[in-house]
């Protein structure tokens, strides 16, 4: 399934208000002097500033909430200083980009799974124990390990293999984060006074409060449609204005009873790395032995997945500013960032498409941007949090309800319509759903590790699954499908007659354990047939192991013991898959002479041995004139006429007939030996060969007849002779005699239609 932004959700939430302009043409980085920029800068980084700001206060709520009401200050000053941290780090680090590093969405949805149900809930007894502010300090520990993670990733280049986890499984961690941050919201949204599980919300209707319900719609619906309303305003800001106005309309009307909690106090401070003590002193507590495993596997879980998040939003910045990113660097850039973060009290950070969007519009063109962004962020921590404190917490719940919806999986959605509309999808998309709500409900009834193992199990299987199809990618006869040599008409008839002898199996995909033992077992049933030359056809075969060899091996040593033989065509001289061959024994095993560059080549091996063992043999010595296709049902006088127009030509093994492009105007009959036709592939200098033509048969006949330039190159497989009709001679025999030019001609068209008809019958062969 091709994953692409406009079929799969993932990874746009963050972005879906803000329209991306007609993408730029990527090009590698191309340094500017910060200075020539610095209005478009300063306003592109405040501007992106007034986006991350409400959001990373909600994402930060979102991923400490589960620790409960007193930590409510900290999970909004967490939010905060993970963008101004991300950015420094990134500048420091030398990235020439405009990116804003901040929270997204899928990443804090799985660090507030993490705390929830590995610490909160924890059935570890060292945990069970553990006060709110050790909890909340592994935490933080656990994102400094991811971001070690990330880090190492980078450092070894692993993004590309980062980036193969499949869709289905990042979607249904998507839809999961969507569900669970939708469901965490509503307590606030409904403006209860305590926290109330999902299934208990219906007994509990009637201490709903209408007017914060009503305040959080309404912020909700003009976050939704506020690129409509005013397009000169950020919709979440415009969101937070007009939710804020109508909540202290209703406390002027004397109605603040019945409107849910506001933020509360926030303390005014900027951060410092004071958790890196406390990270030791977990280190060193004798304890650690019960939750590092913990904190390991949550820490590799959310570096995956967070990997992943950060390598999709740099590919679809990178379409939009036309500035190459470098998946590596990002990685170790953001492994380095969520380490600083951590050690400030700061929540991981990924990169943020809406305001990395909005800073590249607003003129933001250096990585000033992300300072002045960072800067403004810091003084907005010191100057408004007495603002913050009066912020009423249904705003913050409004902003993370319309990320869950827009976090929903857009493919997701349509197939479940299509499932409710009763319109089948196919299999392949059922398997997928199937992933997807799997991992979605591992992720909601259980925790984010087991979520990641059963992702991880179920790529495993996908993969097995798919690659475990039949390798056999066409499988066809030689009676109707021949090589491409023309051979004299009793010998063609002997292919005809029992080409069946000879079986091709065109392979395709890697030949490895999930595919060779079906392979051996169709090897065990040919076997058992009329075949006694198996050609295996290794052009598309992308990888062979030790298990795919090793059926190649057995598939020899059966035939060989029946005097039979297997075949390799479209060898790979001097590549690594030839070397492990070579390594394995299947090289000497088969010899070089069954080992051929082309399927051509190998069935044309083939038919001159099948032709042998049914008595049929090739003229020696010149072939009789009177037996040549060209001069059938000729007189004697007649043929004497035809040789006197005809000039003898001699050729060695390697000589050039003619070149392609050449002019010319003969046409060759071949009495001894054989040539080939070479065709040069456009745009490079090799070629290929086309056809091969033996004794008793016809080439060079276009030219006689259109006289246009050469259409390709022939050259002489061994010593030759041949007999040439020049169009001169031919005008002269044509004047002379009439009657035997048109016997010529007529023969000459039989030829063509035979030759003709051999190609619709493996045209037919091979469609069918």
């Amino acid at each position: 399934m091709k994953t692409t932004t406009k079929q799969w959700g993932y990874g746009l939430p963050d972005q879906a208000h803000a329209p991306r302009p007609h993408p730029e043409p990527v090009v590698p980085h191309a340094k500017t002097p910060w200075l020539r920029n610095l209005r478009g800068d300063i306003l592109g980084g405040i501007t992106a500033a007034v986006l991350t700001i409400p959001v990373s206060m909600g994402y930060g709520l979102l991923a400490l909430a589960p620790l409960g009401e007193s930590f409510i200050s900290t999970a909004i000053l967490a939010g905060l200083y993970a963008p101004v941290l991300g950015c420094l780090v990134a500048v420091l680090l030398r990235a020439n980009t405009t990116m804003i590093y901040s929270p997204r969405s899928v990443v804090t949805f799985l660090i507030g799974s993490f705390v929830l149900h590995s610490l909160v809930r924890s059935s570890v007894p060292a945990l069970q124990t553990a006060s709110p502010e050790m909890l909340l300090t592994l935490a933080f520990l656990m994102m400094f390990l991811a971001g070690c993670f990330q880090a190492l990733f980078g450092f070894l280049r692993l993004g590309s293999l980062v980036k193969y986890t499949p869709a289905p499984v990042i979607a249904g961690f998507q839809n999961a984060a969507a569900i669970l941050i939708f469901c965490s919201q509503l307590d606030s949204m409904f403006g209860f006074n305590k926290p109330v599980a999902v299934l208990s919300i219906p007994a509990n209707l009637g201490t709903v409060q209408p007017l914060t319900l009503l305040v959080g719609v309404v912020t909700c619906v003009v976050i939704l449609l506020g690129a409509r309303i005013a397009k000169a305003i950020p919709p979440t800001l415009l969101g937070l204005i007009t939710g804020g106005v109508l909540y202290y309309l209703f406390v002027l009307l004397g109605w603040g009873g019945h409107l849910g909690q506001l933020v509360g106090k926030i303390p005014v401070a900027l951060p410092t790395p004071h958790f890196l003590a406390k990270f030791k002193d977990v280190f060193m507590s004798p304890q650690i032995t019960q939750v590092l495993p913990l904190l390991l596997t949550g820490a590799a879980s959310l570096a995956i997945i967070a990997s992943l998040d950060g390598l999709l939003c740099a590919r679809l910045i990178e379409n939009d500013t036309g500035k190459r990113v470098h998946g590596n660097g990002e990685l170790v850039r953001l492994g380095v960032g969520n380490m600083a973060a951590a050690s400030f009290g700061g929540i991981a950070v990924g990169i943020n498409l809406a305001s990395s969007f909005a800073n590249h519009r607003s003129g933001a063109r250096t990585p000033l941007s992300l300072l002045v962004h960072a800067a403004a962020i810091a003084l907005a921590i010191i100057a408004l949090s007495p603002l913050i404190s009066y912020l009423p917490r249904v705003l913050i719940a409004a902003i993370l309800v319309v990320v869950a919806i827009r976090l929903f999986d857009r493919w997701t959605l349509q197939i479940l319509r299509k499932l409710a509309a009763g319109d089948l999808p196919g299999a392949r998309s059922m398997l997928d759903l199937f992933i997807i709500l799997a991992v979605a409900a591992a992720a909601i009834a259980t925790n984010i590790v087991i979520a990641v193992a059963i992702g991880v199990a179920a790529t495993v299987m996908l993969f097995l699954f798919r690659m475990s199809k039949s390798v056999i990618r066409l499988e066809y006869r030689c009676d109707a499908v021949h090589s491409r040599k023309t051979r004299e008409p009793r010998l063609m008839k002997i292919l005809s007659d029992h080409g069946a002898a000879i079986l091709v199996l065109e392979l395709e995909g890697p030949l490895f354990f999930g595919t060779a033992e079906n392979l051996a077992l169709h090897l065990e049933s040919v076997q058992r047939q009329n075949v006694s030359y198996v050609i295996m056809d290794l052009k598309r075969v992308t990888e062979i192991d030790s298990t795919g060899a090793k059926v190649l091996l057995q598939a020899h040593d059966r035939l060989t013991e029946e005097g039979k033989y297997l075949v390799l065509s479209s060898f790979p001289e001097r590549t690594r898959l030839a070397d492990f061959l070579k390594d394995v024994g299947v090289t000497a095993a088969l010899t070089r002479s069954r080992l051929f560059p082309d399927l051509d080549r190998a069935i044309e091996w083939a038919e001159d041995r099948l032709i042998v063992s049914r008595g049929g043999t090739e003229s020696s010595g010149e072939f009789a004139f009177s037996r040549i296709e060209v001069l059938a049902n000729m007189s004697e006088a007649e043929l004497a006429a035809m040789k006197r127009a005809l000039e003898r030509r001699t050729y060695h093994k390697g000589d050039i007939v003619f070149r392609e492009g050449e002019s010319g105007d003969e046409l060759y009959v071949i009495a001894q030996g054989s040539a080939s036709v070479h065709l040069k592939l456009s745009g490079s200098e090799r070629e290929t060969r086309l056809i091969a033509f033996s004794s008793g048969t016809v080439f060079g006949e276009l030219a006689l007849l259109d006289q246009e330039t050469r259409s390709a190159t022939v050259e002489a497989d061994e010593d030759a002779v041949c007999y040439v009709l020049t169009r001169a001679n031919f005008d002269k025999l044509t004047g002379e005699h009439p009657a035997i030019a048109v016997k010529f001609l007529a023969n000459l068209g039989r030829e063509l239609s035979g030759r003709l008809r051999r190609a619709n019958r493996t045209i037919y062969q091979l469609a069918s």
